[in-house]
């Protein structure tokens, strides 16, 4: 352990160390005392200062990790390849252990690969990384976890940092999920990688549970549930949703929960909401079981789940009107900013002045979607969902209907009238600022908030009726078996 000695102090250890040592399994304490030559004082004057250089990471909270690795590691770990560069702490792990000799060994390593060579695993990297033992400085790191397809194509690119990462971490989740890897595997759906399967899979399995015991226990989804669903939900790059973004952006974590309409002008519950069900449903109970008294009888088809992206100032397209929107997350910043009286035109026209600004880290706005509104920008985590109806609302088919009541989602009437909770714009040429007719006295307002935490306190909230929950779709019952051949290029 000679580059160990030179970069903390300790004697070089001269001993033959065991392969055993380096393998899965328990090994003899003989064989351990045999091989290790570094005394406990020496360790504990190692540690002096070490702390404060390695903290650990800032997701962890000030708690080490356990061998149930956070979202944030393997969001992490899953993205590292042979050439990442890595740092690690000088004799992080105490003698007397099969851990500390490993260590020691393979802490001299500077890139992924090389530690990988030296007889770590990716579970040792996400075990050091949370304790703070691991520090990326550079090399390659990728964007996004290797998929599935691109293992099995990639040939002599694939390298063995690749393979490993890749078949542990498909381990990892089909025990998480407690299905085999089989089934993990073969029904991982088009347009979806394996780590997106397996994180929105949890989310669903999370969800599930969480709705469960709601109903046991006769109360509201909870913001922390809300929340903690969200966090483990997979959001795919959304490249559709031009008019939210900057000039700079190419696409936003942004899905769509419900109905939507399709390419081709087809108004149909959407691929996420088929085969995670019970996430949708969360969603949308957290509103329901909150929904103030005045509008209680708010419907809407469609939630837009979004995650860390300030709206440049837009109109919805394709959205009925009235929509509910509440943010979560710790972030600072991010407030809606909202035209109530915007009529059409020119977006960079609306006056600055008119706008009325909502703090959605505390309130629960309900606005019109069709007028301008844009996001404040906001530094942190940040989630956002819309509640809204399509425009099409009125061709739902009846069995997407169905599905949307057992879903919790009140789907409208086909005539629905779109200012029956908030009232028409008004226009900002003067005719807003006159003195209200009679008849406007008597119109809903044109904006409407309340501060979130005070809604649904001690309300019980028993599962609405007998009805059946949706079952989650698979590729086998998502697609019929020609179009499943078709996409696998069969």
């Amino acid at each position: 352990m000679g580059r160990a000695a030179a970069q903390g102090g300790a004697k070089p250890n001269t001993k033959v160390v065991p392969k055993t040592l380096f393998q899965k399994g328990r090994t003899d304490k003989a064989v351990i005392q045999k091989a290790t030559s570094m005394t406990k004082e020496e360790w504990q004057k190692h540690q002096v200062g070490m702390n404060e250089k390695w903290p650990l990471p800032e997701y962890m909270n000030g708690e080490k990790g356990s061998m149930s690795f956070k979202d944030e590691t393997f969001a992490i770990v899953t993205r590292w390849t042979a050439g990442t560069k890595i740092q690690y702490r000088p004799h992080a792990k105490a003698p007397g252990s099969k851990s500390h000799i490993r260590y020691e060994a393979y802490s001299k390593a500077k890139t992924v690969g090389e530690a990988l060579k030296c007889g770590t695993y990716p579970a040792d990297w996400c075990w050091d990384f949370e304790r703070g033992f691991i520090k990326v400085v550079g090399g390659h790191i990728r964007e996004e976890p290797l998929d599935t397809n691109e293992i099995k194509e990639g040939g002599d690119k694939v390298t063995a940092v690749d393979k490993a990462i890749h078949t542990w971490y498909k381990r990892e989740l089909a025990k998480q999920l407690g299905i085999s890897l089989k089934e993990l595997v073969e029904n991982i759906p088009m347009g979806e990688s394996l780590s997106v399967r397996g994180q929105r899979l949890l989310a669903q399995k999370d969800a599930k549970e969480r709705l469960e015991a709601a109903d046991r226990e006769r109360r509201s989804i909870t913001d922390e549930e809300l929340l903690l669903t969200l966090k483990r939900w997979a959001f795919l790059k959304n490249v559709t949703r031009q008019n939210v973004m900057k000039e700079d952006q190419q696409w936003v974590h942004s899905d769509t929960l419900g109905v939507l309409k399709d390419r081709i002008g087809d108004c149909h519950l959407t691929p996420p909401t088929r085969r995670y069900a019970q996430v949708a449903e969360l969603f949308a109970r957290w509103l329901t079981d909150r929904l103030p008294k005045e509008v209680s009888d708010f419907k809407f088809t469609s939630m837009n789940v979004n995650c860390n992206y300030a709206a440049q100032l837009h109109r919805d397209q394709g959205n009925f009107g009235p929509s509910f929107i509440r943010a979560f997350g710790d972030f600072t910043g991010g407030e809606l900013n909202y035209w109530p009286e915007d009529t059409g035109g020119k977006l960079h026209a609306l006056p600055k002045a008119k706008k009325v600004q909502f703090d959605l880290s505390k309130d629960l706005a309900l606005f019109n979607g069709n007028c301008g509104h844009s996001v404040e920008e906001f530094s942190g985590l940040r989630y956002s969902i819309v509640f809204f109806t399509v425009g099409c609302h009125a061709q739902i088919q009846a069995d997407d209907k169905a599905k949307l009541r057992q879903l919790g989602i009140p789907c409208p009437q086909s005539d629905e009238d779109p200012y029956r909770l908030l009232r028409a714009p008004r226009g900002y040429d003067g005719a807003g600022g006159l003195t209200p007719s009679k008849k406007a006295l008597k119109e809903p307002p044109a904006w409407r908030s309340w501060r979130s935490a005070e809604l649904g306190l001690g309300k019980k909230s028993p599962r609405k009726g007998s009805l059946k929950r949706v079952e989650p779709e698979n590729e086998r019952s998502f697609y019929g078996a020609s179009r499943r051949k078709q996409g696998k290029g069969e």
